[in-house]
C-alpha cells in the first residue's frame, strides 16, 4: 500500500512541476506573444483602467483623465486643448497617440520600468504603477501670444531660450481639440473623419512636421557662410553684386523689390533683403561651404527630436551655380520647418553655438520623484563667435532701420529677419510671410528668446503679405511675453 501511495504522490509531484513549468512558460517566455495578440484585449483594458499621468505647463496640467465607468474606464481629457495640441497631441482608445502623449507614453500610462523601485516584481505581477508626469518648458504666455497672434490665419510659431534650447512656444494654426478623440463611440470616429477631411489639415503640426521655403530668412545662413568663409570682410564695402542679377549659365535676370541694391553693401543687402546680393554670394561662397555651413545650422538631419521628431529641414547638395543662387536666398529646394529656423535665430543670439532643443524639462513619478531630466546640450557649433557677433549686430539693423520694424519692443534690443517665399507652379501661391528674431532686455546679460513665424495666410491679397507686416507683431509679442516673464 505504501509503494502506491509513494507513486501517487511522486505522479502529483510530476503533474504539479509540470504545471508550473507550463504556467511560467506561458506567464514569463510567452507572455509578449499573448500579450500583442488582436483578440487580448487586457492589455487594452488595463491601459485605460486608470488615470494617464499628466502634462505640465508651469506647474499646472494641461491634460487631465475622466471616469466614465465603462470597460475601457478612463478617457484623456485637455485644458485648452486648441492652444496645446502640438505640444501634447491626443490620447485616444481607438487611434492611439501623437507627440508628447505618444512619445511620453509608456511614462504616462504607468508602465514604463523607470516608475517602480521593483521593475522585476511588476513584470511578474503584472502590476501598473500610477501613471508618471512630464513637465514642460513651455512658458504659458508665450504659448497663448503665438496662439493669439496667429488667430484664424493658417501659420506656426516656434520660440527657443538661444542659451539652452528649451522650447518656449510651439503653436500651430488652425488647431483642434484632443479631447473629441479621447473615447471610443460613434462621435470619435466622426471626429476623425471630420478632422481628416478638413482642407485646414488642423491636426497637422506646423510648426515642426511641415517644411516652407524659407524665403530670405535664410539669407542669415548665407551671411553666415560668406562671413566665416571670408569671402565678406566688410559689413559696409560694396559687393560687386549688379542688377539685375543674371542667374549663372542661364539667361534668366533675378531682380529685387527695393531700390538700392546694385553694389550694395553686405549691411544695406541684408536689411532691405537684396536678392541680388545675396544670390551671388551664395555662388561666391561655393557649393561645398554653403551646404556645409547649412548643415551646421540644422538642414538635413533627421534624426532632430524634442522628444517627438521634427520633420528635416533640406538644402540640396547637389546644384548647379543657378540652383545655389536661388537656394542661397531660400528658394528652390530649400525647404525649413518654423523650429529649424528659430535654431538659425538661437545659434546667432548664443554666439554661433547651437544647443539641442528640448519640450521636457524633467519626467516625475505620480508622487513626484524625479525619474529623468534633460539639461542644456551643445549640438554643434554653426559658424565663428565673431561671426556671430557681426550677424547679431546686422539682425539689429533690420529692426531699426529695415524691414523689421514692426518687431521693435521697448526696454529691449531686438535683432530679426524678414522673408517673404514664392511657391506654387511658376511662383502662383499666395507667398508665406516670415519673421525670424531674437530678443534681449536692457538689464539682461544675453538673448533671452529666439523666435520663427511663419504665416501661409492664403486670403491675403498678395501684395500686402511681407514678413515684416504679417509675421513681425506676432513675434514681438512672443518676445515681450518671455521677456515680462523673466522680470
Amino acid at each position: 500500500m505504501t509503494k502506491y501511495i509513494r507513486r501517487a504522490a511522486a505522479l502529483c509531484a510530476l503533474l504539479l512541476i509540470a504545471l508550473l513549468v507550463n504556467a511560467t512558460r506561458i506567464q514569463v517566455l510567452q507572455s509578449r506573444v499573448y500579450d500583442d495578440n488582436p483578440a487580448n484585449r487586457r492589455p487594452t483594458i488595463a491601459r485605460w483602467g486608470q488615470p494617464r499621468g499628466n502634462i505640465v505647463v508651469e506647474g499646472r496640467p494641461v491634460t487631465g483623465s475622466k471616469d466614465t465607468r465603462e470597460q475601457l474606464r478612463y478617457e484623456r481629457t485637455y485644458r485648452d486643448g486648441p492652444l496645446y495640441a502640438p505640444v501634447t497631441g491626443f490620447a485616444s482608445q481607438v487611434y492611439g497617440t501623437t507627440f508628447l502623449e505618444h512619445a511620453e507614453d509608456s511614462l504616462l500610462d504607468g508602465s514604463d520600468p523607470l516608475l517602480s523601485f521593483l521593475p522585476l516584481w511588476n513584470d511578474i505581477t503584472r502590476d501598473r504603477n500610477a501613471g508618471g508626469e512630464v513637465v514642460t518648458t513651455l512658458q504659458e504666455a508665450a504659448q497663448r501670444a503665438a496662439y493669439v497672434g496667429l488667430g484664424a490665419r493658417r501659420g506656426a510659431v516656434a520660440a527657443l531660450e538661444p542659451a539652452t534650447g528649451r522650447v518656449l512656444a510651439l503653436v500651430s494654426r488652425p488647431s483642434y481639440d484632443p479631447a473629441v478623440l479621447s473615447g471610443n463611440g460613434p462621435p470619435v470616429a466622426e471626429a476623425w473623419a471630420r478632422l481628416n477631411g478638413d482642407a485646414g489639415r488642423p491636426m497637422l503640426n506646423r510648426a515642426v512636421r511641415q517644411t516652407y521655403p524659407p524665403g530670405s530668412t535664410f539669407k542669415v545662413v548665407t551671411a553666415a557662410a560668406a562671413l566665416d568663409a571670408g569671402v565678406v570682410t566688410d559689413l559696409d564695402a560694396p559687393t560687386r553684386s549688379p542688377e539685375p542679377y543674371t542667374l549663372p549659365g542661364t539667361s534668366t535676370s533675378l531682380s529685387n523689390e527695393v531700390e538700392g541694391c546694385e553694389n550694395a553693401s553686405l549691411r544695406h543687402a541684408f536689411e532691405w533683403s537684396c536678392n541680388t546680393v545675396f544670390a551671388k554670394l551664395g555662388v561666391d561662397v561655393g557649393l561645398g561651404p554653403m551646404t556645409d555651413t547649412a548643415r551646421a545650422f540644422g538642414f538635413n538631419d533627421s534624426g532632430l527630436r524634442i522628444p517627438f521628431s521634427v520633420a528635416p529641414s533640406s538644402f540640396d547638395t547637389e546644384m548647379d551655380r543657378a540652383q545655389l543662387a536661388l537656394s542661397s536666398i531660400g528658394q528652390y529646394d530649400t525647404r525649413a520647418t518654423p523650429l529649424q529656423m528659430a535654431l538659425v535665430t538661437a545659434a546667432v543670439a548664443n554666439g554661433g553655438s547651437l544647443r539641442s532643443p528640448y519640450l521636457v524639462e524633467r519626467t516625475t513619478t505620480a508622487a513626484g520623484r524625479t525619474v529623468a531630466t534633460r539639461g542644456a546640450r551643445t549640438l554643434r557649433q554653426a559658424m565663428n563667435p565673431a561671426t556671430a557677433r557681426r550677424l547679431r549686430e546686422l539682425m539689429r539693423g533690420v529692426v531699426e532701420d529695415g524691414t523689421g520694424t514692426n518687431a521693435a519692443i521697448r526696454h529691449a534690443t531686438v535683432g530679426g529677419k524678414t522673408g517673404t517665399a514664392q511657391h506654387g507652379i511658376g511662383n502662383s501661391g499666395t507667398p508665406y510671410a516670415w519673421f525670424i528674431g531674437w530678443a534681449q532686455a536692457d538689464d539682461a546679460v544675453e538673448p533671452q528668446v529666439a523666435v520663427a513665424v511663419v504665416v501661409e495666410d492664403a486670403e491675403a491679397v498678395r501684395g500686402e503679405i511681407s514678413g515684416g507686416g504679417d509675421a513681425a507683431p506676432i513675434a514681438r509679442e512672443v518676445m515681450e511675453a518671455v521677456l515680462r516673464a523673466a522680470d
